[in-house]
């Protein structure tokens, strides 16, 4: 055999220790599948609840009690200054001194749901644990987030919206709000992208998710460096699907923005044209009669 190819072999089979035909024969095992599913219910569930967290953070380190203030300065310290994967375990090691553990095992809500194909059971305690870790966390960074899309708003339109007469919590969702949420949605979109990568910590929480699947997969048949491949190729797919969602949401978002001669030309002729418009999309230039110069 020529050595060159020699080398090449020996490169990508990892000096002939690495088997490509178990990433080939796992990489859509049904398994595996169920384990992205998992990660992607994790994601927009602790997601959500974190963006949720975050508005509510917002109000209570602008409350004018110096308690709530504190608390809530306390908070974002404390969840952005310690790792996840440490918040991850101590929540899911709480629930057995809480004697919440069994209980929670006992309730088989994930095979109802139709998770039978996977490695093992999910556990709904490693569930919880890992949704309350990765919603308390989120929650700490989507409070700076949504402060800065908020504090981004000019303070003139919330005096100008009280002094009509609305109420302030009327104000703040039909005036501030809206224009804030242009803002906060690039941020958002990028946390959400990093939620999907971090949620692989709660395989610490022995929670058969994407991460967990395949290093009990792999394990066994000592092949844990081929199933961390295919779960990569998962993470790259659900994060690179996720990139196009965004991409659209924040192009509807910023429609306002678009020139309304170049609306209908779809967004790779608007990028062309760098948001000019031509002439001939707005029709003839007038002349002005005085002087014959265009105006």
């Amino acid at each position: 055999m020529n050595p060159i190819i020699e080398f090449l072999q020996a490169v990508v089979t990892l000096n002939h220790s690495f088997t490509w035909d178990y990433v080939w024969k796992y990489l859509f095992f049904g398994a595996v599948i169920q384990g992205a599913i998992l990660t992607v219910i994790l994601s927009v569930i602790s997601q959500f609840l974190g963006t949720v967290l975050g508005l509510l953070l917002y109000y209570v380190r602008r409350s004018k009690s110096p308690i709530l203030r504190t608390f809530g300065g306390i908070y974002v310290w404390f969840f952005r200054g310690t790792p996840l994967v440490v918040q991850v375990l101590i929540l899911f090691l709480l629930f057995p001194y809480l004697n919440l553990s069994r209980p929670l095992r006992n309730i088989d809500l994930f095979s109802h749901l139709g998770f039978t194909h996977g490695v093992g059971p999910v556990f709904l305690d490693s569930f919880l644990a890992g949704v309350l870790a990765l919603s308390l966390n989120e929650g700490a960074y989507m409070a700076e987030i949504v402060r800065a899309g908020i504090d981004s708003i000019d303070t003139g339109q919330l005096e100008a919206a009280r002094s009509l007469g609305m109420t302030y919590g009327l104000a703040m969702r039909r005036i501030i709000l809206p224009q804030a949420f242009r803002v906060i949605i690039p941020p958002l979109g990028n946390e959400f992208n990093n939620m999907l990568k971090s949620s692989s910590l709660v395989a610490f929480a022995s929670l058969t998710e994407l991460l967990g699947t395949a290093q009990v997969i792999g394990g066994p048949l000592f092949a844990t460096l081929e199933l961390l491949i295919v779960a990569c190729f998962w993470y790259l797919l659900l994060t690179t699907i996720w990139g196009f969602i965004q991409a659209a949401i924040e192009r509807r978002l910023n429609a306002s923005n678009i020139d309304p001669a170049l609306r209908d030309r779809g967004p790779w002729y608007r990028r062309l044209m760098g948001g000019r418009v031509p002439e001939t999309a707005l029709g003839p230039v007038p002349l002005h009669h005085e002087g014959g110069v265009r105006l």
